[in-house]
């Protein structure tokens, strides 16, 4: 929905262009109003792409940001790797992505929350517990840490590093080309 777009813009690095890329067109849809709304159209383009063959030539940009999106990929080696082709060389590929905690109590309130409560008030409320378990399935699923880094390296990262934040809830993960 472009929100890291337009908060890439409100940084204001002069002369700063922004491709927001989503293979939803009702993201893209929306994120182009708020673009619209801001008057950046002239230098935030939304494109419609899938990870595994993004519709840029090589070494296009010099960074690259995905939040909570990695986790979703169907193919994620093939994902990482169609973005490290379009990093000019030197750039940065940075991924926001949930982690689980590992330190007492956060690690068994995040547990209950995901797997419990939030399930649990989805179905009461949406009458569709399967739609409240993906979250959490998919953060179980996710190769983090360590494993995800080496998949980064394997991709053709290098000097790749993880910060946890929020007490492990999330890291970011960066790599450079």
């Amino acid at each position: 929905t472009a929100d890291f777009a337009l908060e890439a813009m409100r940084s204001g690095i002069p002369n700063l262009r922004v491709t927001g890329v989503d293979i939803s067109p009702g993201m893209l849809a929306i994120g182009r109003k708020k673009v619209e709304r801001k008057g950046w159209t002239d230098r935030v383009q939304l494109v419609e792409g899938d990870s595994v063959d993004l519709p840029f030539e090589d070494g296009t940009f010099d960074a690259y940001t995905v939040a909570f999106g990695v986790r979703n990929f169907e193919k994620l080696e093939a994902g990482l790797t169609e973005m490290h082709r379009t990093l000019k060389p030197g750039g940065m590929g940075v991924v926001l992505e949930f982690s689980k905690p590992t330190v007492f109590p956060l690690k068994q309130i995040f547990h209950f929350y995901f797997h419990t409560l939030m399930p649990g008030v989805g179905k009461l409320v949406s009458k569709d517990a399967a739609a409240y378990s993906y979250l959490p399935e998919s953060v179980e699923a996710f190769p983090e840490g360590d494993e995800f880094m080496q998949i980064m390296q394997k991709c053709g990262y290098r000097q790749c590093q993880m910060h946890r934040l929020t007490g492990g809830i999330a890291s970011i993960y960066t790599g450079i080309k």
